[in-house]
């Protein structure tokens, strides 16, 4: 993924898609940084996944990715291409 963002910090925003992501760290291992973090997923989050994301949660030990430190994104698209899932997208913060 090529994004134009001048490396800004906070202009992009990370989102995982809790329904595709297996916790394989490639997002943790490649972000320059350090945006992610894997973990139990909340319980909030697992509650509003359907069948098959429920399934296939339960299946990778209820782990997953979160951007705990969005605001630090610069939108370099590491992450996206890293992510064999395709579970990581970038979208423009709104101020």
């Amino acid at each position: 993924m090529d994004v134009d963002t001048n490396g800004l910090p906070g202009s992009w925003l990370p989102v995982i898609d809790h329904a595709r992501c297996e916790a394989k760290r490639d997002c943790v291992r490649v972000c320059p940084v350090d945006v992610f973090d894997v973990r139990r997923i909340d319980e909030t989050d697992f509650a509003v996944l359907g069948a098959l994301g429920k399934l296939r949660s339960r299946a990778h030990r209820r782990m997953t990715a979160y951007a705990v430190r969005a605001e630090d994104c610069t939108g370099c698209g590491a992450c996206v291409t890293a992510c064999p899932e395709v579970a990581v997208t970038l979208v423009p913060r709104t101020r």
